[in-house]
Formats: structure tokens, sequence, C-alpha cells
């Protein structure tokens, strides 16, 4: 995979792609704008060179076709402020204007252009959309991991217009796997991960991937209420993939054979219905009366997973440790962060894992006191399970 370390962009057009799907409030403003700033050193170095930039990047989910609420236009302004310099505004990626201005671009110039995903042909990985893409620079870079797991035209078929020196992968797009490889590679240990969120399901061939590697599994969030059905808990009404339960008892037993240290909660904050303002108790994991639900770790879980985490050297987080967007049931994914933050600040390696655990870290303050933040949830949990990246491969 060629990098940017020994590639002069001078008297380049470079076309970038970057993974700018940012959230957009009710007015089109940015509110959170880390994937524009995890972009900015790859844009930064190919200006530097001499070479001119044409972004491009999907928004959301447009059902087919312009949509404003979808637009890439309301990221000009903000372009600008982080590269101190006008940026071009394009429009749709197959435009007249488009073609022009990206032709007559200058050395230092940055031309941003509209979604993607206005025309199906992108998630098709159409590749004569590929072609009329690829015509818009000739460099091309991919920067964007958190869309590197998608077989789409501008991640993974379009590099092949371009000669294999000239495709490249981006500063982020390195780190990404710099970074993820070092966990499954390298890891100083002890090693924990920590998986959370909703479903087993999501995260099966993460999990038995990680029995092979990791010291100790500790599991929250609602998979963590099929890992106690497992063990012949009674969950009440918490979250339960019953046609998941035997699949729970397999992996338990695999962890004992491979010597991992699978933790689950001890106990768990429960709720007689699914509402912040509901009714709050604390009950066993594997009592949880039948008229309630667990929504977050425990105090007594709580404690249990930072005493661990504390004491590890490498660390793997993904998936909060309960419903954390109401404030009442955060506090486990909260204790959670805040020992990965103390672990890393005592020499322990820390990666999060993209997603929610990302937005938490972020949200709670943590994010300067981490290793590495993943800006990819999907392409990070599939490089980890083993799965080839089209968007890597492409670069290859």
């Amino acid at each position: 995979m060629n990098t940017l370390a020994n590639y002069s962009f001078a008297g380049r057009r470079a076309v970038v792609r970057v993974d700018f799907n940012v959230p957009l409030d009710a007015d089109l403003r940015i509110t959170d704008d880390t994937r524009i700033r995890a972009a900015t050193p790859t844009i930064q170095k190919i200006l530097g060179d001499g070479g001119s930039v044409v972004l491009l990047s999907h928004l959301g989910r447009p059902k087919g076709g312009y949509e404003k609420k979808f637009t890439l236009q309301a990221l000009v302004l903000r372009l600008q402020q982080e590269y101190g310099r006008e940026v071009l505004w394009g429009g749709d990626v197959l435009s007249d204007e488009a073609t022009r201005l990206s032709q007559a671009l200058q050395p230092g110039q940055v031309l941003l252009l509209d979604n993607l995903r206005f025309h199906k042909e992108e998630e098709a990985g159409d590749e004569a959309f590929a072609k009329q893409l690829a015509r818009l620079g000739d460099v091309y870079v991919n920067d964007a991991f958190g869309a590197a797991h998608r077989r789409h035209a501008s991640t993974a078929v379009m590099a092949h217009d371009f000669a294999p020196q000239d495709r490249l992968a981006g500063l982020l797009m390195q780190a990404e796997l710099d970074n993820a490889q070092k966990v499954l590679d390298n890891p100083q240990r002890p090693f924990t991960a920590i998986m959370g969120g909703a479903k087993i399901s999501d995260k099966i061939l993460l999990i038995e991937r990680l029995l092979d590697k990791v010291d100790n599994l500790l599991i929250g969030g609602g998979m963590a209420y099929t890992f106690a059905v497992a063990e012949d808990g009674s969950v009440g009404k918490s979250l339960l993939e019953a046609d998941r339960v035997e699949l729970a008892k397999q992996l338990i037993k695999k962890a004992k054979e491979k010597g991992v240290n699978l933790v689950l909660p001890a106990d768990s904050l429960t709720a007689d219905r699914f509402a912040n303002d509901a009714d709050v108790d604390v009950a066993s994991n594997m009592n949880i009366p039948a008229d309630r639900m667990g929504l977050d770790l425990g105090p007594a879980a709580r404690e249990q997973f930072a005493a661990l985490i504390r004491t590890s050297k490498t660390i793997l987080w993904n998936g909060p440790m309960g419903v954390f967007e109401m404030s009442n049931f955060s506090l486990g994914t909260e204790y959670v962060a805040r020992a990965i933050a103390e672990a890393t600040a005592a020499g322990a390696y820390s990666l999060i894992g993209g997603g929610d655990s990302a937005a938490a870290v972020q949200q709670l303050g943590y994010a300067d006191r981490v290793s590495y933040i993943s800006t990819g949830g999907g392409a990070l949990l599939e490089f980890m399970e083993g799965k080839e990246l089209p968007g890597v491969a492409a670069l290859g």
C-alpha cells in the first residue's frame, strides 16, 4: 500500500476521498467536526507540497438525487476556516462546473464537490461513474477509513483508474490501520477488550477473534443479558437475543478453554420501563425481576470493570455499557471511559473503536486522554475481524 510519506504532490491535482459524513442540525450547522479535523493533515501535506485538492465525500443517506439536508455545501465555511484559505464549491460531481473548476485548479487551491450519494451509481460501485470521478484529478488519495469497508465507486473502484504509484492511502487511513494492527499483533499485557452495545450478533466474529488474543474480555451493554441467560440467569424484560443463547454458551466455553477471563457484569441498574425518568433500582445481573429491564452497569459492575481496566496495558473498547444517551443510564459508560483514561495515563495503550464509544469519549471530555480514537466503527470492526476492506485492497 502506497502512503504519502515519500510522495510529492507538487503540480499534481489530488482527488481525495474523505469521510465528511458529519452530523448537521436542522439549520445545517455542523454539530461534530471530528471527521473534518481528522483529514486535515492529509490535505495540508498535499497543499504544502504545492498540489491542489478535489474533495469527494458522502453525507447521510439521501434517497436518490439532490436533497438540501444532505448537501456538502453546508461544510464550505468550516473547511475554509480549517484550511485557512478559500474552498471553491463545484456543485454536483458530474456537473460541467465541477469539471471546469477541477481542470483549472492551481497549486494550493481546494475544490469541494457535492454528495456522492446523490448518484445511485456511487453505492452500486459503478465503473463508468468511477471513471468520471477519476477524471477530476491525476492522483487518488483515499483517507475515508470510515467507508473503507464499502465497495463503492469512490472508495474501491476509481482507484483502479490511476497508475499504481498514483493511488495512495491518506495519513488518517494509514494511522487507523497502524493503530488497529498494533492492538492485534503486538499488544502489551494484560490485554483487555471491552465489548458493549445491544447485540452479540453484531460482534460475533470480533469476539471470536479476540478470544485468541486477549487476557480479559469484559461484556457490557445489552449483549450482556444474552450471556447471563447462557449461564442460567433470569434477565426480566432486558434485551435478549434468544436465538444467540447457544452461541453465547459456546463463547463462554471457548474463553475457558483458551484461558481468557470473560467477565460479565455483577449487577445492573434496572428500570420499570425504557425511559430516562423510569423508576430505577439495582439487581444482580443473574436475577433481574420479571417486570424490570437492565439498562446500565450497576455499582458493583462499574467497580469490577474499572478495576480490571486500570491494571491493563493494552485496551480495546467498542460499544457503550448501557443506554448512554439517557443520562440516568450513562454512568457505566462513564466509569469505563474514566478507567481507560487513567490506565492510559499510567502507560497503557488504548484504542477506542469508533461509533458510540468514540462519541462517549468525546462527550465525556476524555478524547485527549486515550491513545487513539477510530473514526470508523464498521470499518474498524471488519478489519479487526480479519476481513479484507475493499477501500484498502484497492490501494495495494
